[in-house]
């Protein structure tokens, strides 16, 4: 078992969370990397093409036992750790900013580090034993990222699954139904993806003459939001709205 460098927070339950983190290293120690505590819980990193032998022993396991997958999350690090504007610093005149996209000469964003860009989250939970574990999945694919369906593991999954497909693009090889669940019929796209227009691809509108909602293609041009600035205004001066008389 390997640990990753980083910021660590203090540790609430330094018995339990040795033990957990014990139970790991024995279990999976080959499989998988433990990061440093965040948020009082532990993050285990684990490879795609581990993740199914990894899933059953984290539910079977000795000292694991967890037995429920409350939540999946699904996550698009594409430019991560870059930004479209610096806001840490403010003029008089505004925020200083680039007002132009991000990408690469051709206009597109690109990943920050090649076969991270899409990764899956468990976020597991021992009833039996009281712990929590969140645990990473990559997509080593950027361009089709599939991981194998945690479905066979935790029936619940299912529809979590489902979702994160619909929203990231991200396919789950064994899932028995993958389907859409929140977008319309017949939506392209991804809408949670980070290269995914704000405004879409597509609009909704009646149309009188044909007497239905129909779709065409967005209006809106894509652009940089940019902040707004409050400026100073003079009708809020001191000494406008208190004047000295001996002045």
């Amino acid at each position: 078992m390997s640990t990753e460098a980083g910021a660590a927070t203090p540790d609430p339950h330094p018995g339990r969370l040795a033990a957990l983190a014990a139970a790991i290293t024995g279990a999976i120690a080959d499989q998988a990397a433990l990061l440093p505590l965040h948020a009082g819980q532990l993050t285990c990193v684990v490879a795609a093409e581990h993740w199914a032998g990894v899933a059953k022993l984290l539910r079977d396991g000795e000292g694991l036992k967890f037995e429920s997958c409350v939540d999946v999350c699904g996550m698009d690090y594409l430019e991560y750790g870059k930004s479209e504007w610096e806001t840490t610093a403010a003029t008089a005149s505004g925020f200083s900013r680039g007002v132009d996209p991000m990408g690469d000469e051709g206009g597109k964003p690109t990943p920050s580090v090649l076969g991270q860009r899409f990764a899956v989250v468990y976020n597991l939970l021992s009833v039996s034993l009281n712990q929590r574990l969140r645990v990473r999945v990559y997509c080593p694919d950027d361009e089709q990222p599939v991981v194998d369906s945690a479905c066979d593991i935790w029936a619940g999954t299912n529809w979590f699954e489902r979702e994160v497909f619909d929203l990231f693009g991200i396919f789950f090889r064994g899932h028995p139904d993958l389907r859409r669940l929140l977008t319309d019929y017949g939506f392209i796209g991804h809408p949670f993806r980070k290269d995914f227009p704000l405004s879409g691809n597509v609009e909704v509108r009646y149309d009188p003459q044909k007497r239905r909602v129909i779709y065409q293609p967005v209006t809106i041009e894509p652009r940089v939001l940019v902040p707004k600035v409050i400026r100073h205004d003079n009708r809020y001066d001191p000494q406008l709205i208190n004047p000295n008389p001996d002045g």
